[in-house]
């Protein structure tokens, strides 16, 4: 890699930050004592971005709103076809603003554009997705109580939900939540990253040119104790969907047990990608690479630790380490770019210091493991640990960096108790020629998603969601808009009464 890195300035760094104003009940809004929060590209170094800073008050009219629209607006009432065919327009305009989008989102993340632009359009087809599905919820009848009972079981939306999302996938974890809830016919208020809000008023914009009643969906901005906090803790919110840290994840769960809401969350990953010696190990060595540095490793299903036999790990690592020599790091606008910037100067010091840590624990730095040189902008060289034994904190934390951990293995049980051996329980990877092994490893790995032969595909007719302390519940999948309702039962009696019970 040659160094260091020279950081084209994009037209928007001359054009001065763009400005966004809260959405409140159908309109877009500054916050009431005026304050505001700005965003400068981690790739860039230039501020890109301006938010109205939304605080207690604004929480309490979002919730409001939301809570007005799901008692008394037409949302929660209208035929599925008909909230159907907001979220298909909804979802043309997204399409037709991509590049938009995917231009905000790297240069608010640092995520490669290309990366960016396959994740706005993975994003339209969820939207589509959750669409189909809204004419598909039902609830069940019972007619085999009886002649004189019939049974019918309800499915209705469970109310207001309190949307937050985080920094690393701005729009798609968004539309991994929104669509569903809406699909239910749930109102919400939401609350993307402080750092990385653009692309979600945009999309606020866009529901509103969709025909979204007011105050089905509101958006704010804001630092986590200001508004995630009151959105989790407020009486009139009935379920919390969150996206984010297991540490965050946990203090949003305690303060939601207050009242007793419904909370689905989608947290941490320490994820292990097994290779045996009969797999096809030039795709599973690009594979590694890719699973490791992909979003420059700040992605909870990373495949941050590459568990590989001893029989083949040398000559697998060297592929490993040839491969990940030709990883493109730079400029989140080049089209070439595989691997950004890191998310914020605090964040790569983070990272680099759990690299200095496992170093000092006794693994040794086989690749990378040093920030870049740059005209501007936060870059790290894509890293690979040696010598990572099951103990050390690397091997057991989330780094949520460009950090690959190596580990190796004798036997089909040995590599088993490393996957297993950590608290979190999100994904995970096997690669082998046998069917025989793949089925073991994927029935027996503690893991929500399990990949055979491939690592990070995702669609969205298949749930997602981890084990342990990789959060509660699943997101997409066929039952997704059903975690957004409530079971009502209804028993209607025939004839006269039977089974009196005075006289």
């Amino acid at each position: 890699m040659n160094l260091p890195l020279t950081i084209a300035m994009p037209a928007e760094a001359s054009a001065g930050p763009k400005t966004y104003r809260l959405l409140i009940d159908g309109k877009f809004v500054d916050a009431r004592d005026g304050r505001t929060l700005e965003r400068n590209s981690p790739g860039h170094g230039f501020t890109v971005s301006r938010y109205a800073q939304a605080g207690a008050a604004e929480v309490e009219a979002a919730v409001t709103a939301a809570h007005k629209a799901f008692e008394t607006g037409p949302w929660p009432r209208m035929k599925a076809a008909e909230r159907a065919a907001i979220l298909l327009k909804a979802a043309d305009l997204i399409e037709a603003r991509l590049e938009e989008i995917a231009r905000l989102d790297a240069l608010e993340s640092g995520k490669p554009i290309a990366q960016a632009r396959g994740e706005i359009g993975g994003a339209v087809d969820i939207w589509r997705y959750a669409a189909a599905l809204a004419r598909t919820l039902h609830g069940e009848s019972y007619a085999n109580l009886g002649d004189a009972m019939l049974g019918v079981v309800l499915r209705e939306p469970i109310g207001v939900v309190s949307i937050i999302a985080p920094w690393n996938f701005p729009f798609l974890i968004v539309s991994q939540k929104l669509p569903f809830a809406l699909a239910a016919g749930c109102t919400t208020v939401v609350k993307p990253s402080e750092m990385t809000s653009a692309s979600t008023f945009v999309l606020g914009d866009i529901l509103m040119q969709a025909g979204l009643p007011d105050g089905v969906v509101n958006i704010l901005a804001g630092l986590g104790a200001d508004v995630g906090a009151p959105m989790v803790s407020h009486q009139l919110v009935e379920m919390v969907s969150f996206t984010g840290s297991t540490r965050v994840g946990k203090m949003t769960m305690a303060s939601a047990a207050n009242s007793l809401k419904k909370v689905s969350m989608e947290l941490g990953g320490k994820n292990g990608q097994i290779v045996f010696p009969d797999a096809d190990l030039e795709a599973a060595a690009d594979a590694a690479v890719f699973a490791g540095f992909f979003n420059a490793g700040e992605c909870c299903n990373a495949g941050s630790r590459l568990i590989v036999h001893e029989a083949i790990a040398d000559d697998f690592l060297g592929a490993v380490k040839a491969l990940t020599a030709r990883v493109t790091v730079g400029d989140p606008l080049d089209i070439s770019t595989k691997v950004g910037a890191m998310i914020s100067s605090e964040h790569l010091a983070k990272v680099t210091g759990y690299v200095a840590a496992a170093a000092n624990d006794g693994s040794s730095v086989y690749s990378g493991g040093k920030q870049i040189a740059s005209s501007a902008g936060q870059y790290l060289d894509p890293t690979i640990l040696r010598g990572v034994t099951e103990d050390m904190a690397i091997a057991r934390e989330e780094v949520f960096g460009p950090v690959l951990s190596v580990l190796t293995f004798e036997s089909i049980e040995g590599a088993l108790r490393i996957a297993n051996n950590t608290p979190y329980g999100l994904s995970a990877g096997v690669w082998s020629a046998s069917i025989d092994t793949c089925m073991s490893v994927a029935r027996n790995v503690r893991s929500g998603t399990v990949w055979v032969n491939t690592f990070m595909e995702g669609y969205p007719e298949l749930p997602f969601g981890g084990y342990k302390q990789s959060g509660l519940g699943r997101e997409l999948g066929k039952r997704a808009v059903e975690d957004y309702t409530e079971e009502k039962t209804i028993q209607f009696h025939r004839g006269q009464r039977t089974g009196w019970w005075v006289g």
